[in-house]
């Protein structure tokens, strides 16, 4: 069986690559200035969210460095999460000759393009080093002021994985997403990955549904019909549509064990209602259901036998299956994934309350149920109403 499915479960996987997982907060932010110090020649950033705080400061003042070594820094940011950047932050970046772009303003498309997100969050320096996951640039994310960041991962590649994130953040820049009528053409001089000697099978995962792109959520759907004996998902707002249900649900009857961690806290009261309404259909499908209660969890990873893992900016959720712009990582090697599994373990074990079925339909009365419902059916609404794909056919002839 394993030899049959290896060419398929190859496909589309670089394999000179170095792998670490960054954990949020302190960790994330000093290894991003420390890939932003140590570029030489060119700089990729491109998140959702980039505040003005003293963390967003702090990532500014690594890029005027770079920019002052006549390092290339292009930053993409999305205009709607990102619209509270102060506009002195960004005359610094373009007097220090930092190219800078939004990513569809709102109200800003020739045709009302309301609604769509670039929900990814990367940087890429020299082509060679690169890291992705799901961390805003955004005091909330770090460890600032004596205040724990909230739960996330990202994940630091080099080698060939790193050139391919180069190219994605090339093409985004270049191509297809910024509105303007009189794009500027910037030169982009070929850079040469970094190859390591290690080998460790890395693939760069997207979604984009305005340009047909599903690639992430294949991956989650290639995990549940691929898996023989366990499965962990850590996921902030975690409401999976109709595919991805009935693959779990699946899953789980061949006996595979699911357990998902959501978050106890939550920064959007209306989305903890609303995930609450999926845990019936958990509990009937006999999956286990862990809330985190440290902080609150941000976090989209997914870990299957201890041989894969994915990490990035993917919710699993029609959201971020329809109408975001996502990024992720997918990374198979048995050692790698063996330990973040480990890591999930240790995480369930000292931070997470399991939700018992007996305990919570105790505590969830007919009004409470109504609730859920309710806020599950608005989440709904609000993804269609919020987002517009009147262009899909225009950019998908693009491609």
């Amino acid at each position: 069986m394993a030899q049959k499915r290896t060419p398929r479960l190859l496909k589309g996987y670089s394999h000179h690559n170095k792998v670490r997982l960054v954990h949020g907060g302190k960790e994330f932010f000093s290894t991003i200035v420390q890939l932003i110090d140590g570029a030489q020649t060119a700089i990729h950033l491109q998140t959702y969210i980039f505040d003005s705080d003293e963390t967003g400061r702090i990532v500014s003042d690594a890029l005027l460095r770079a920019a002052g070594r006549e390092v290339e820094i292009y930053i993409l940011l999305d205009g709607y999460a990102s619209q509270h950047l102060s506009r002195q932050m960004i005359n610094e970046w373009k007097a220090a000759g930092i190219r800078f772009r939004w990513f569809y303003p709102l109200f800003k498309s020739r045709k009302f393009y309301l609604g769509r997100r670039m929900h990814h969050k990367v940087i890429v320096a020299d082509a060679a080093r690169g890291m992705a996951g799901g961390v805003n640039i955004s005091d909330r994310y770090n460890d600032i002021g004596g205040q724990k960041a909230w739960l996330d991962r990202a994940l630091l590649v080099e080698g060939e994985a790193a050139l391919k994130l180069h190219i994605i953040c090339r093409d985004m820049w270049t191509k297809a997403y910024w509105k303007t009528t009189n794009p500027n053409n910037y030169y982009f001089s070929y850079l040469p990955a970094f190859v390591p000697e290690a080998e460790c099978l890395v693939r760069v995962r997207r979604n984009d549904w305005v340009l047909g792109k599903n690639e992430i959520s294949r991956s989650y759907v290639e995990m549940f019909r691929l898996a023989q004996s366990r499965i962990t998902i850590l996921s902030a707002y975690f409401m999976p549509g109709s595919i991805i249900r009935k693959n779990m649900m699946q899953a789980a009857k061949r006996g595979v064990a699911i357990r998902i961690i959501v978050g106890g806290k939550t920064d959007v009261p209306i989305s903890r209602l609303a995930e609450q309404y999926m845990y019936r259909w958990l509990f009937r499908n006999k999956i286990r259901v862990f809330e985190y209660q440290e902080t609150i969890l941000h976090g989209k990873m997914a870990v299957y036998d201890g041989e894969w893992m994915t990490d990035g900016s993917y919710n699993v959720n029609q959201i971020s299956a329809y109408a975001s712009v996502e990024l992720n990582m997918d990374v198979r090697n048995t050692v790698f994934a063996t330990g973040v599994e480990q890591e999930l373990d240790t995480l369930i074990r000292n931070c997470c309350v399991e939700v018992v079925p007996e305990n919570y339909f105790h505590h969830t009365g007919p009004f409470r149920r109504l609730l859920q419902w309710m806020a599950y059916e608005l989440v709904r609404m609000l993804f269609f109403l919020s987002t517009f794909y009147w262009k899909q056919e225009k950019e998908t002839r693009r491609r």
